[in-house]
């Protein structure tokens, strides 16, 4: 990974904890300025106290705000005046199996996770440097987990319009690319509101359904979404598995 990106700008959204606050943590240390949003006030809070003193920016902004984003796009003009690299990794997951999928909860899924994902881009692409980057989080192919039905549906539909934004994105050498975890450590596992005993379960089955027999880091899905941001230079419309094997084909060993 590049480890000067002194004078780039950077916005994460989700940046306020898991993996996106690992990405805007690299960004920083790297040397640059970043814009992180958020949108749970406790979280904004720790983050606000944790990146004290350094070039970190922490905006309140709900993705599934219309005017949120326009605000937010207007908030990255006023404090970072351009932008070198976005990643676009904000996102919410409930398990909900087929029976109890409400409409309201399969909307706010993809009122979140996909409309709130394409109208970011489309808000912040005047600000985007020609030559920089764009990284969108999606989610590890073929990473089926009953119950999880909309959030699968939804980070699909991102994963499908990442192409296309690839293609428009040419004539400005803005290269698209998308990062896609599997089973990553974190507190909720990303999928809030677990039991304890819930969480331990879905750990499990992380452990036993990855080919290298464990969850990954948050400092390893920034390494690779900081890869394709800086560093892959010569890539586009590349989604780089990070997921232990899991979507290769690889069998899992016992």
């Amino acid at each position: 990974m590049s480890s000067n990106l002194t004078g780039k700008k950077a916005l994460v959204t989700g940046g306020t904890h898991g993996m996106g606050l690992a990405i805007v943590k690299a960004l920083l240390a790297a040397g640059a300025e970043v814009v992180l949003t958020g949108r749970n006030e406790q979280t904004l809070e720790d983050a606000r106290t944790e990146l004290a003193g350094q070039a970190a920016h922490v905006v309140r902004s709900d993705a599934a705000s219309m005017a949120d984003i326009a605000a937010l796009a207007d908030t990255a003009r006023e404090r970072l005046g351009q932008i070198d690299h976005l990643f676009v990794n904000h996102g919410i997951a409930a398990f909900a199996e087929l029976a109890e999928v409400t409409e309201a909860e399969w909307d706010r899924h993809f009122t979140i996770n996909t409309k709130g994902a394409f109208f970011t881009v489309q808000a912040l692409s005047p600000l985007l440097v020609d030559g920089g980057s764009i990284v969108f989080t999606t989610v590890g192919n073929d990473l089926i987990f009953p119950g999880l039905s909309a959030y699968s549906a939804s980070k699909e539909a991102v994963r499908a319009f990442a192409h296309v934004l690839a293609a428009e994105f040419l004539p400005r050498k803005i290269r698209v690319n998308s990062v896609a975890p599997g089973f990553i450590e974190t507190p909720t596992m990303g999928v809030p509101g677990l039991s304890e005993q819930e969480r331990e379960e879905f750990v499990r089955q992380g452990h036993e359904s990855t080919p290298l027999r464990r969850t990954g880091t948050v400092e390893e899905v920034a390494t690779a979404a900081l890869f394709l941001a800086v560093d892959a230079t010569f890539s586009t419309n590349v989604e780089l598995a990070v997921d232990g094997g899991f979507a290769q084909g690889l069998p899992v060993t016992h």
